[in-house]
C-alpha cells in the first residue's frame, strides 16, 4: 500500500533545486525566490476557486429551497382545492362507504390534482389515495368510465405511486393488514383498467406484491382459523391475477414477471396446514392460464438464460419456481392425466431448463459417486426441501407423462425439417434432464420411453414413431454425428468441456442482460448460438444412446437381427435398427470411444487447469480457512451442463460392449470392423503398453499409501462440543486424499491411454496382440515377485535366505489321489498370493506311498488339472459348480442356501460362531478355486474346462479401476439368462411378446427358489423358498406396463443376486492371481480360449516344429528324425481333427491348442522312447506333456495302439 516505503525510518531529505538555501530536512516555507512566488500564486488561485464554489453552492441551496417552498405552497394549495371538492373532513378521516363522483370530468380533475401533490411519506396523502381509489371504483361501476384518452397515463402514474407506497410499508415493517387490503384492492382496480400498461410495468408490479406477501405470509400461518383475516390474501391474490386474466399484446410480459418473481415465494411452495396459505395458492392456480405461463417462461429462459434474473439466482428459488410451475399444470388437470400437458413443447422446455440448473442430489440426497471429490463446504439444500417440493418434482416421473412424450411430435407432419430437429432437441433435453435428475429411476424412465403411449392414449388413426427410431433419425441428421462418423479426431473439439460456474453470486452485480457470468470475455452471438446447437445435438445423441442401451438389455438376438415388430402395445412398433444403421452407429461409437480414452488429456485441458488452480489451497498446511471466494464448478462436456466425461465414457463403453457381444455371438459386421489399429503405431505398441502398466503399478502403490484406516468409518454428524476443529481437519484431510486420487487418475489417463483402451474397449486391438500383452504382464509380475520368470532361479534365491526351510515348506504339499481339491485347499489356502510362486507337489496313493513319475521339477500341470477336475466333478452332495444344458459350468446358485440349511439340520444356530465359520469356509473354497484357475492362467497351463458365457462375462467386466466402472461392470441380460436356464428364458420371452393381457398369468414380483434339503433320498428332497424381487413385490401384479421391469428383476436375481456370494468369492481368488484389468482385455469367448486353448483345427506342422525329443528319439547331427517319429507324424496327418484332438488331450489333458501356437505350450510337447516292445501301448506323463512312445515299425499297428490308448484312457502310470 505504501509504495515509497524503503525500510528506513529516517525522514527523507528534501531536495531543493531553486537555488535557495534551506534546511535539508525542513519544510518548504515562505520567503523570497521564484519557487516561493510560484507557491503563493498557486495558493491564491486555490483560494479564489474555493470562494467561487462556495458562492455557487449558496446559489444552488437558495434555488433548491425556493423551489421546495414553492412546491410545498402549490401542493398545499392543491390539497385545499382537492379537499374542498371531497369535503371539509377529508383531511382527517375518510368514510369507507365511498360515494361516486358526479361526472367523469370531476373524477379526472381530482386524480390529476392528487397526482401533483401526493407524497408517499405524508400519512394524510395516503388516506387521500385510499379515499379517491374507492370513490373511483364506485364511479367506474356506476358511471362506466372508459380507460381512454388521458385516463391510462393517469392511472399508470397512480399505480406506480401505490406500488411505491406498498413497497415502502413492507420494507419498513408495517403490519396493518387492512391497509394492505385497501391498497391491494385499488391496485387490482387499476390493473383492470389498464391491463396493457400494467403488463408493461409487470416487473415493479410483481416485485412489490412479492415483497408484501413475503412480509405478511408468516402472520398467515399464525392466523390459522381466523376467517376475518381471509380478505387480505384474497385481495392480494386478485391483484396478482388481474394482469394475467386480461389478454393484451403484453400479457406474456406479465406472465414472465409473475413466473420468475412471484412464483419463487416460499409461501407458494410451503408445506402448510394454514387455510389462508392453501387458499392463496389454490386461487392463483385456479385463475392462471398454464399454457401462457409455460410459453412466457420458455421464451424468457431461451432468450436471456436463467441466472440472468436475480430472483432465481439461488438454487432454492429455482426449485420453488419449478415446483409451482408443475403444481399449476397438475392443478389445471385435477392432478390426473399428466399426458395432457407433459408432451407440451413449452412445458418440456421450462422443466428441462430448470432441472438442468439444479443439483442432482437436491431431491434424492447425496450422490453415491465416490470418484468425484466432495466439496468442503457444500450446502446441504436437501434438508430444506419439504414434501410439497418433493411431490411436485417426483410427479414428473410417471409412465403416462413420459410414455406420451413423443405422441405430439409423431403427428406433426406439417412441421419443416428444421422445426422437427428443434423439437427433437427439446424432447431430448427433457428426457436427459429426467435421467440426470432421477438416476435411481433411470431404467423406469427408459422403459416408459421405449414402451411409448399407453393403449388408452394412442390414436388409432396414426402410428406413433418409436422413441428409438425418433431419436435415431434426429441423431443421424446432427452435425456432431456426421462429423465424428467421418473423423475420430474431430471429436476432441466437440467434447471439450465448457465449465459452467455454479457460484453465481457475482451475477448480482452483473447487468441483467449478461449472458455469460463465468467469464470476463463474452463470445460473439454466432459462437454462442453454434455452441448451443452443438450442446442440443449432444443431448439428442445421449438420449438415444441411453434408450438404445436399455433396449439391448431387454431385446434378445432374434429381435435384434430380425428388425421385426414388437407387440408391447396395441400398435406394431419397429424397435430394432436395421443392421446397416447399427454398423454406422458402431463406427460413430468407435470413433467417439477411442477419442474419449486415447485423447482424454487433450479433452480435459481446461478441466485440469481449473482443478490445479482451485485445489492448491487445500494442500497448503498454513491455510487458516477455506477461501470465501472459491467457486464450485460443474462439468459441461460438449456444452451440456452437468455432463461429465466419465458419464459419456461409461455410456459409450457399455453400449459398444453390448453390440460387440451380439456380433461375437453371431457375426453381422466385417471381421476387421472393430479394429482401430490405424490410430496406433503397432510396431511399438506392446512395449508401450508394458511401460504404461508399470506406471499404473506406481500409481496404485501411491494410492495404497493414501489409504486411511479411519476413512471408512468417518462420521460427518455433529460430535461433542469443542471438537468442530478436529472434524474440520479430518474432512480437510479426506478431501486432500480424494483430490490426490483424482489427480493421479487423470494423470494415468494422460500417460496410459493404450492401457485405458485395452481395459475398456479391448476389441480395438487384435486378439493375438492382447494375448501377447497378457503374457508380458504376467512375465513382468513374475519378475517383480520372483526376480525372474524361471522357477529354478526363484528357488536358488530362496535357498540363500534365512527362512528358506519355512518358505519351501509353505510352498510344498502332499496330495492324495481322489482328494486333490481338499488336500490342496487345506495346505495352500493360507498361502494367498504366494501361490504365484513355484510350488512343490508330491502325489501319494491311498497307502501314503509316493507315486512314481516325473513331476516336472516343481510346478506340475498334473496337480492343477487334477484339482480342477476334482472341484468340478459332480458329487452326491452340494456341488460348488453345476452345468447348464450345454454342459457349461457356472457357480451353483443354491450352494449357499443349501449349505446353511445343512448346518441348521446339523443343529447349529444361524448366528453362532461355528455357523459363521462353516459358511466362511465354503466361500473360502470358492476363493481358492478361483486362485487355482488364476494359477493356470498365470503359468500358461491349458485346462479342459468350459465355463458358461454369462459367468465368463463377470470375469471380463470386473471393472478394475477404469474410467467407466459402473458401465463396465456386469449387467445381466435376457440373453445371459438363456445360457443359465433355457426353459426360464423361453417363459420370459413368451411373457415379453405376449399380445394379450399378461395379468392372465397371475404373476407378481416374487421369485421361487428351489433348494435341496436332503441329498440321501431318491430323488433328493427339495423345498421352495419364495422371495420378493422388490419391496412389497408380493402385492405388485405383473402387467403389460411393468413386465419389462419384471423380466429385468428376474434376470438380475437369477444371474446376479442369487449366486452373488459364490461368484464374488471366486472372483476374489481369481483377482489375487490375475489383475482384473488384465482380464478386462478379453470378452467371454476370448477368456474361454485363454483358459482352454483355441477351438480351431490342430496344426500338425506347428506341433511338429515345436516338439522336443528325448532318449533314442533325439535328433542327431544329421538332422533326421527317428523312423518311429516319422511314422508318428505321418499317422497324425491322416487322422481326423477329432482324433488329433483326442491325441492332444491324451498327452496334455486338453484337446485345444494354445492360441499363439504350440511354441507357447507350457511345458512343451515332448516324445521319448518307451522300449521296443511292439505289444506295449503308448503312455503319457500329462504333468510335463510327455508322450512315451514304443518304437513301432508297422504303421497299422502303430495307429491301432495309439488310438486304443487314446480312447481307453490309459495315462500317467500305465507304463
Amino acid at each position: 500500500m505504501f509504495q515509497t516505503f524503503s525500510g528506513n525510518t529516517r525522514r527523507p531529505r528534501q531536495v531543493n533545486l531553486s537555488g535557495r538555501k534551506t534546511h535539508a530536512f525542513g519544510n518548504v516555507g515562505s520567503g523570497a525566490g521564484s519557487q516561493a512566488a510560484l507557491d503563493r500564486a498557486q495558493q491564491e488561485r486555490i483560494q479564489r476557486q474555493r470562494e467561487r464554489d462556495q458562492q455557487k453552492a449558496v446559489g444552488t441551496l437558495q434555488r433548491v429551497w425556493r423551489g421546495h417552498c414553492i412546491r410545498q405552497q402549490l401542493a398545499s394549495q392543491l390539497r385545499d382545492e382537492w379537499d374542498a371538492v371531497e369535503g371539509p373532513s377529508t383531511h382527517r378521516a375518510f368514510s369507507q362507504e365511498a360515494v361516486p363522483y358526479s361526472s367523469e370530468q370531476e373524477a379526472l380533475a381530482q386524480l390529476q390534482r392528487l397526482l401533483k401533490f401526493t407524497h408517499i411519506r405524508n400519512v394524510e396523502d395516503l388516506q387521500r389515495i385510499r379515499h379517491y381509489g374507492f370513490r373511483q371504483i364506485e364511479t367506474v361501476r356506476t358511471v362506466g368510465i372508459a380507460s381512454t384518452g388521458p385516463w391510462p397515463l393517469a392511472y399508470l402514474r397512480l399505480q406506480r405511486i401505490v406500488l411505491t407506497v406498498m413497497e415502502r410499508r413492507g420494507r419498513l415493517g408495517f403490519s396493518e393488514w387492512n391497509q394492505y387490503e385497501k391498497f391491494a384492492t385499488i391496485l387490482r382496480f387499476l390493473a383492470d383498467q389498464i391491463p396493457a400498461e400494467t403488463s408493461q410495468n409487470a416487473k415493479q408490479y410483481y416485485r412489490t406484491l412479492a415483497q408484501v406477501v413475503a412480509r405478511l405470509s408468516p402472520e398467515w400461518e399464525l392466523a390459522n382459523g381466523n376467517t376475518d383475516l381471509a380478505d387480505v390474501p384474497k385481495a392480494i391474490s386478485e391483484a396478482v391475477i388481474s394482469p394475467l386474466t386480461k389478454v393484451t399484446g403484453y400479457t406474456l410480459n406479465a406472465y414472465e414477471a409473475f413466473g420468475y418473481i412471484f412464483m419463487t415465494l416460499p409461501i407458494l411452495s410451503a408445506e402448510s396446514s394454514s387455510a389462508l396459505t392453501q387458499m392463496f395458492r389454490d386461487s392463483l392456480a385456479d385463475s392462471i392460464n398454464y399454457k401462457l405461463l409455460a410459453n412466457a417462461l420458455a421464451t424468457l429462459f431461451k432468450s436471456s438464460g436463467i441466472i440472468s434474473h436475480l430472483e432465481i439466482v439461488e438454487t432454492m428459488s429455482r426449485l420453488r419456481l419449478l415446483a409451482c410451475f408443475i403444481f399449476f399444470h397438475r392443478y389445471a388437470h385435477n392432478f390426473h392425466t399428466p399426458a395432457a400437458y407433459s408432451a407440451h413443447k413449452d412445458f418440456v422446455t421450462v422443466v428441462s431448463l430448470l432441472l438442468n440448473s439444479l443439483p442432482t442430489n437436491i431431491i434424492e440426497g447425496q450422490s453415491t459417486d465416490t470418484d468425484r471429490p466432495e466439496e468442503l463446504d457444500t450446502p446441504r439444500t436437501a434438508d430444506a426441501v419439504n414434501e410439497f417440493l418433493k411431490d411436485q418434482i417426483l410427479s414428473l416421473v410417471n409412465q403416462e407423462g413420459i410414455g406420451n412424450l413423443l405422441s405430439g411430435s409423431s403427428r406433426s407432419s406439417e412441421l419443416s425439417e428444421e422445426e422437427k430437429i428443434e423439437e427433437a432437441r427439446q424432447l431430448a433435453n427433457y428426457a436427459l434432464a429426467l435421467l440426470r435428475f432421477f438416476p435411481r429411476r433411470g431404467d423406469e424412465i427408459r422403459m416408459w420411453l421405449y414402451i411409448g403411449p399407453s393403449a388408452t392414449r394412442s390414436d388409432g388413426s396414426s402410428q406413433n414413431l418409436p422413441a428409438i427410431k425418433y431419436f435415431w433419425e434426429a441423431s443421424k441428421q446432427s452435425s456432431v454425428f456426421s462429423t465424428i462418423l467421418r473423423d475420430s479426431r474431430a471429436a476432441i473439439e466437440l467434447l471439450r468441456p465448457k465449465t459452467v460456474s455454479l457460484d453465481i453470486s457475482s451475477a448480482q452485480n452483473a447487468p441483467p442482460t449478461s449472458l455469460v457470468h463465468h467469464a470476463f470475455w463474452q463470445a460473439p452471438k454466432q459462437d454462442a448460438d453454434r455452441n448451443a446447437a452443438i450442446a442440443d445435438e449432444w443431448r439428442v445423441i445421449l438420449v438415444f444412446l441411453e434408450l438404445y442401451t436399455f433396449v439391448l438389455k431387454v431385446m434378445d438376438d432374434e429381435e435384434f437381427f430380425s428388425s421385426g415388430r414388437d407387440p408391447l402395445s396395441n400398435q406394431a412398433r419397429d424397435n430394432a435398427l436395421p443392421l446397416s444403421d447399427v454398423k454406422d452407429l458402431t463406427t460413430f461409437l468407435k470413433n467417439l470411444g477411442f477419442t474419449l480414452y486415447f485423447n482424454a488429456s487433450d479433452i480435459n485441458v481446461s478441466e485440469e487447469r481449473d482443478a490445479s488452480s482451485t485445489s492448491l489451497s487445500f494442500f497448503n498446511p498454513k491455510m487458516p480457512e477455506p477461501q470465501p471466494q472459491k467457486q464450485t464448478t460443474e462439468p459441461s462436456v460438449g456444452g451440456v451442463a452437468g455432463l461429465s466425461l466419465d458419464y459419456v465414457k461409461g455410456l459409450v463403453t457399455g453400449l459398444l460392449r453390448m453390440v460387440y457381444e451380439r456380433d461375437s455371438r453371431r457375426k453381422f459386421l466385417p471381421s476387421d470392423h472393430w479394429l482401430m489399429t490405424s490410430r496406433f503405431d503397432m510396431t511399438g505398441f506392446i512395449p508401450a503398453v508394458v511401460q504404461e502398466e508399470e506406471s499404473r503399478h506406481k500409481i496404485e502403490e501411491e494410492d495404497a499409501e493414501d489409504v486411511d484406516e479411519e476413512e471408512e468409518e468417518f462420521d460427518d454428524t455433529p460430535q461433542l462440543i469443542g471438537t468442530s476443529r478436529t472434524q474440520h481437519q479430518r474432512r480437510l484431510e479426506r478431501l486432500q486424499r480424494q483430490q490426490r486420487k483424482a489427480s493421479r487418475r487423470r494423470y494415468l489417463q494422460a500417460v496410459a491411454p493404450r492401457l485405458e483402451i485395452l481395459q475398456n474397449m479391448p476389441f480395438f486391438i487384435p486378439f493375438t496382440t492382447r494375448v501377447q500383452i497378457f503374457r508380458e504382464f504376467v512375465n513382468l509380475d513374475m519378475t517383480k515377485r520372483r526376480g525372474s520368470a524361471d522357477p529354478e532361479a526363484w528357488r536358488w534365491n530362496v535357498m540363500h535366505r534365512p527362512d528358506a526351510p519355512q518358505t519351501f515348506e509353505k510352498h510344498s504339499a502332499k496330495i492324495r489321489r481322489e482328494h486333490e481339491f481338499e488336500d490342496a485347499f487345506q495346505q495352500f489356502y493360507p498361502l494367498g498370493q504366494g501361490l504365484k510362486e513355484p510350488i512343490q507337489i508330491t502325489f501319494v496313493d491311498q497307502f501314503d506311498t509316493v507315486e512314481a513319475g516325473i513331476d516336472g521339477g516343481g510346478v506340475t500341470k498334473e496337480f492343477l488339472t487334477s484339482v480342477t477336475n476334482r472341484a468340478f466333478m459332480p458329487t452326491n452332495y452340494i456341488d460348488m459348480f453345476v452345468e447348464n444344458d450345454q454342459h457349461l459350468l457356472y457357480p451353483n446358485p443354491a450352494a449357499m442356501e443349501e449349505h446353511k440349511e445343512a448346518l441348521k439340520q446339523a443343529g447349529l444356530r444361524e448366528n453362532s460362531a461355528e455357523f459363521r465359520l462353516q459358511v466362511r469356509e465354503l466361500l473360502q473354497r470358492y476363493e481358492f478355486l478361483g486362485r487355482i484357475i488364476g494359477k493356470c492362467l498365470y503359468e500358461g497351463i491349458l485346462a479342459d474346462i468350459n465355463f458358461a458365457p454369462f459367468f465368463l462375462r463377470k470375469w471380463a467386466l470386473t471393472g478394475g479401476t477404469g474410467s467407466a466402472p459402473k458401465e463396465t461392470g456386469y449387467r445381466p441380460t435376457l440373453n445371459d439368462l438363456r445360457d443359465l436356464d433355457e426353459a426360464l428364458y423361453q417363459g420370459l420371452h413368451q411373457l415379453k411378446t405376449y399380445t394379450g393381457d399378461v395379468e392372465d398369468f397371475s404373476l407378481n414380483f416374487t421369485v421361487t427358489d428351489t433348494i435341496t434339503t436332503d441329498f440321501t433320498t431318491n430323488p433328493p428332497t427339495t423345498r421352495a423358498v419364495t422371495k420378493e424381487l422388490q419391496p412389497g413385490g408380493s402385492n405388485i401384479p405383473v402387467t403389460n406396463a411393468n413386465r419389462l421391469v419384471y423380466i429385468s428383476f428376474m434376470a438380475r436375481h437369477r444371474l446376479q443376486n442369487q449366486p452373488l456370494f459364490q461368484t464374488t468369492a471366486f472372483l476374489k481368488g481369481l483377482s489375487s492371481m490375475i489383475q482384473p484389468s488384465w482380464l478386462s482385455m478379453f470378452n467371454q469367448s476370448e477368456l474361454q480360449t485363454l483358459i482352454g486353448g483355441t477351438s480351431s483345427s490342430i496344426d500338425v506342422e506347428d506341433l511338429r516344429r515345436n516338439t522336443i525329443y528325448g532318449g533314442t528319439y533325439v535328433i542327431g547331427d544329421d538332422g533326421l528324425e527317428h523312423p518311429t517319429i516319422q511314422l508318428f507324424w505321418k499317422i497324425m496327418k491322416k487322422l481326423s481333427d477329432g482324433e488329433r484332438r483326442a491325441v492332444l488331450k491324451f498327452v496334455t489333458s486338453t484337446p485345444r491348442a494354445p492360441l499363439l501356437g504350440f511354441g507357447t505350450l507350457n511345458p512343451r510337447f515332448s516324445i521319448r522312447d518307451a522300449g521296443s516292445d511292439q505289444e506295449r501301448l503308448p503312455s503319457t506323463s500329462t504333468c510335463v506333456n510327455l508322450l512315451k512312445l514304443p518304437m513301432y515299425k508297422d504303421e497299422r499297428v502303430f495307429k491301432e495302439k495309439l488310438l486304443y490308448s487314446v480312447f481307453s484312457g490309459a495315462g500317467f502310470d500305465l507304463s
